[in-house]
């Protein structure tokens, strides 16, 4: 429906990383989020109406209303509720004209935690454009190390900018500096005045602008990543990805201590070779930013890499939580973090869920195993 829209000059703005791969029920199932939630929102903000057919009967409301106050919203029922209580068979979303102008631009800080006080600063003062996403120094290699061989990451990143002034006169070391990607989006106008203000609050944090085609390319690897981890397995190299919401003054704590768990958790069950444990902060808010992590390994010679993998990733949400980040952002629970969820919503939030479990679907039809 997507093309269906842009041949008539409109959007819904809703951009997941999986966009290639999801749909629009379970974009509602799980509570998505896309990459451009500044501008459009995130699921929950741009849905007008659902309908979910349940064992029990149909469920939507009566209008399509931008806001009602009848009780508790039944549209959160469904929002999240992946597939435990019916199957999402309509739903109505806000849409918008299409975008005049689309802008890319990217910004290089010293270091991460430069980044996340300047990606900070920018929401604070609320002017972030339709994606800004801050990635630490492990994941700028990787992402360079997918351009066509012959050049270094560095120099292939610094293409138009002087690498001897950023490390000789600015200071930078090539690895410890981190990359902001940005996308504008909106008149031409606005994008001009919003470009001017976010190089300005950079400039604060010692950040430089790195140009357009970086960004871009920053912005395309997230598509880039379900075709990376496919092709990982015939390396024997498992990866897999998990994200968080935390507070901003845990952004960077967080980060660190998650990105080590992994490495030390590896260690101790027997890989061989360092993981790959990289994150990136994608998303934005007044009081807090979604965190992402990307974590993988080679599990040649390993008896059960998949118990191994299931170790690793159970030690790094400990750390999550340890750290003050959510059970998800935007993953939803499923099956492998509903162990997490009482902790997460209370005892008594798990009874008000398997009420309603049991009030729609008494005998369980929608069985599926997530959540409860």
């Amino acid at each position: 429906f997507y093309f269906q829209l842009n041949a008539r000059g409109l959007c819904v703005g809703h951009e997941p990383d999986s966009l290639e791969f999801s749909s629009l029920g379970g974009w509602v199932a799980t509570r998505a989020s896309g990459m451009k939630k500044n501008i459009y929102g995130n699921i929950e903000d741009i849905v007008v109406r659902v309908r979910m057919v349940t064992p029990r009967g149909t469920v939507e409301k009566s209008c399509q209303v931008p806001r009602m106050s009848s009780g508790p919203d039944i549209h959160h029922f469904i929002l999240g509720s992946e597939g435990t209580l019916g199957v999402v068979t309509e739903v109505s979303l806000r849409i918008r004209p299409l975008p005049e102008c689309r802008v890319y631009g990217s910004i290089v800080f010293p270091t991460f935690d430069v980044g996340v006080m300047c990606v900070r600063e920018i929401a604070k003062q609320r002017c972030a454009p339709a994606s800004i996403r801050l990635v630490d120094n492990e994941q700028f290699i990787f992402g360079q190390a997918l351009k066509p061989k012959g050049d270094s990451y560095f120099k292939s990143f610094l293409d138009g900018l002087k690498a001897l002034y950023l490390t000789k006169f600015k200071g930078f070391d090539p690895h410890q500096l981190c990359v902001a990607t940005l996308l504008f989006e909106g008149g031409k106008q606005e994008v001009a005045a919003q470009q001017r203000r976010i190089y300005e609050i950079a400039s604060q944090f010692r950040g430089i602008p790195a140009g357009e085609e970086n960004g871009k390319r920053g912005y395309m690897l997230t598509f880039v990543i379900a075709y990376l981890r496919d092709l990982g397995f015939d390396y024997h190299f498992l990866a897999e990805s998990f994200e968080t919401s935390v507070p901003w003054d845990r952004v960077s704590d967080l980060c660190r201590n998650v990105k080590e768990t992994l490495v030390r958790k590896c260690a101790e069950l027997g890989v061989k070779h360092p993981p790959l444990a990289t994150c990136r902060v994608t998303q934005t808010y007044d009081a807090g930013a979604c965190v992402y992590f990307y974590f993988g390994f080679i599990y040649y010679g390993l008896a059960n890499p998949l118990e191994t993998y299931d170790e690793v990733e159970t030690a790094a949400r400990d750390e999550v939580l340890a750290n003050g980040g959510s059970l998800s952002h935007h993953h939803g629970v499923g099956k492998l973090r509903k162990k997490w969820l009482p902790q997460t919503v209370s005892n008594v939030g798990i009874e008000m869920l398997r009420s309603v479990k049991k009030a729609i679907d008494p005998q369980n039809i929608f069985g599926n195993g997530n959540l409860l």
